[in-house]
């Protein structure tokens, strides 16, 4: 089981969990706009360690970011799957002509 698979499995399991016992738990019982602003915070901080070149310090950031996008999805009943889902049926198809169709 990878990684992401488990803390997936964790951040759908602290849905039901005592915010007083649980950060996840915390951050989704604030609400979904809470965590839109926690992913927002985080993928700043990984955009200004990219710039910065620190490969560390961007890694920890990179992962403070997918924590919280896995949260934000939680927070509106989507999971990893279903963004996986989203990327096979974009598999294939150019960004250009894909972006196009959505316009």
């Amino acid at each position: 089981m990878s990684a992401l698979t488990r803390l997936s499995a964790t951040i759908a399991a602290r849905k039901a969990a005592d915010p007083d016992s649980s950060w996840t738990a915390k951050l989704l019982a604030s609400g979904p706009e809470k965590c839109a602003e926690k992913f927002g915070e985080e993928a700043v901080e990984a955009i200004i360690e990219a710039v910065r070149g620190d490969r560390e310090r961007l890694t920890g950031e990179a992962a403070d970011v997918i924590y919280h996008l896995m949260v934000m999805l939680a927070a509106r009943d989507l999971t990893l799957d279903d963004v996986e889902a989203e990327l096979s049926r974009r598999e294939g198809i150019s960004g250009i002509a894909e972006k196009a169709a959505r316009n």
